[in-house]
């Protein structure tokens, strides 16, 4: 498996020993920042079971995979983040940013957690999407160093 295969979608190592154990059950979320970038993993590789699970309202996969399977995810910025392994609630802060055919965008949201059962949940949150037009000549969002025409165009 090469490297980059191997990196977890939240940034936050090698998806192994990251955001795999969650996806797989074999370890729960210690805080509701872990919850939220497995979440943003699974959002990634499509994990409709998973999202469903660690949510409080129903999901709605057809429309919520959809929508996150037919954009090019590029990354995850947690700007801050409460709720740890003896806390009972949460909160995280985070800009998820993808590219949408020629449209670089931004998912800006503060999220809301809580812990049930001993579980992560996430339980609301307020989305701001932003959005812009990447020219065929300007650098790629992804940042491969090429050029958008040649690259994620």
């Amino acid at each position: 498996m090469s490297a980059e295969a191997s990196r977890c979608p939240c940034g936050g190592g090698e998806y192994p020993s990251c955001c795999g154990p969650r996806h797989t059950g074999a370890a729960p979320a210690p805080t509701a920042e872990a919850l939220m970038r497995s979440r943003y993993s699974a959002y990634v590789r499509g994990l409709a079971g998973y999202l469903a699970a660690t949510q409080r309202a129903p999901l709605d996969e057809k429309g919520t995979l959809s929508w996150a399977g037919s954009v090019k995810w590029l990354g995850l910025t947690v700007h801050f983040a409460k709720g740890g392994e003896g806390d009972g609630a949460g909160e995280v802060e985070f800009t998820a940013r993808y590219l949408a055919g020629e449209r670089l965008c931004s998912l800006h949201e503060r999220s809301a957690f809580e812990r049930d059962g001993g579980r992560w949940l996430y339980t609301t949150g307020t989305p701001e999407h932003s959005e812009q037009k990447v020219e065929r000549n300007a650098p790629c969002p992804c940042g491969s160093g090429r050029k958008f025409k040649r690259c994620c165009a």
